[in-house]
């Protein structure tokens, strides 16, 4: 089976990257590897993208210790914690059958995974049935060290339509964010990366990006393609606060490459979100120079 839709392939078709496509679409798979499966059972975080039970699109945070996030059987994970009632996505993972796309992505070692698939809850958490899985290569993944994780606080949430100035400046100084796309056929999530200021905010409502040359897939470029729909997010990492956003996403094709902008419909900011603390970055070697525009 064609493990694009033809979102992806109208993009690949675009870009002339048809036959590296194909040949990196191999690596797409149903079922949960071995190797895949230690990974996971090590990860202290994970990002999961949803569309909320009014169809926004969110990429949210989940942490715990390792084993939190495990492999069940070849097509399953299982998560043993849940989102609190405030996290955007915490109706839509209480319910039956949610398309989730999830991303395990480790900064000590640039490794990462994907997995895509149907979510059911649990008791503790929720399962995934999976339907895409496969890894990605270590390009424009900052390197990190965790320190020790601290106690959870709880913090206001803070809701708004725009951006505030100090948000604007925490993701004018990201180097890593995810984001969440859809499709027919299921969610996405992925993960973007550069050097920091690789991202602009270009008023209080749009944000744009460059998109670097990746692994030929456009999964989530194909996903815009025909669904605007997209939530990032941003983290604070030796803070702990996330940054969530949900918007629209388009992506504009020119002579010195692809840039995406990205409309703000809502944003949620929570401080102390995560219990997790990370060094300051070691920068990857593929981040290109950041253009004088975008």
């Amino acid at each position: 089976m064609d493990p694009y839709h033809e979102g992806s392939r109208a993009v690949q078709t675009r870009v002339g990257v048809r036959e590296a496509a194909d040949h990196v679409g191999r690596s797409i798979g149903s079922e949960i590897r071995d190797v895949a499966a230690a990974f996971l059972g090590l990860q202290p975080m994970l990002i999961i993208g949803a569309a909320d039970e009014t169809d926004r699109m969110w990429s949210s945070l989940l942490t715990g210790g390792p084993g939190f996030v495990k492999a069940t059987g070849r097509r399953r994970i299982s998560v043993a914690v849940g989102l609190p009632d405030s996290d955007p996505l915490a109706a839509a993972l209480a319910a039956e059958g949610t398309a989730v796309g999830t991303i395990a992505l480790d900064p000590r070692t640039r490794r990462r995974m994907r997995l895509n698939g149907t979510a059911e809850p649990t008791a503790r958490g929720f399962v995934v049935e999976a339907e895409q899985v496969f890894s990605n290569c270590p390009k424009y993944l900052q390197k990190r060290e965790l320190r020790t994780p601290v106690p959870a606080r709880s913090s206001a949430v803070r809701r708004s339509r725009e951006l505030t100035p100090d948000q604007e400046s925490l993701i004018h100084t990201a180097d890593t964010f995810f984001i969440a796309t859809a499709s027919a056929d299921g969610a996405d999530a992925s993960h973007r990366g550069g050097n920091p200021g690789f991202v602009r905010v270009t008023s209080p409502n749009e944000l744009s990006w460059q998109d670097y040359a990746g692994n030929s897939m456009f999964l989530t470029l194909g996903n815009l393609e025909s669904d605007p729909r997209a939530g990032l997010l941003f983290l604070g990492w030796s803070t702990g606060t996330t940054l969530q956003l949900t918007g629209t996403a388009k992506t504009e094709f020119g002579a010195h490459g692809r840039t995406n902008r990205f409309t703000v419909a809502e944003v949620v900011e929570t401080p102390h979100a995560s219990p997790l603390r990370w060094s300051a970055p070691e920068y990857s070697p593929a981040n290109p120079p950041l253009r004088e525009s975008a």
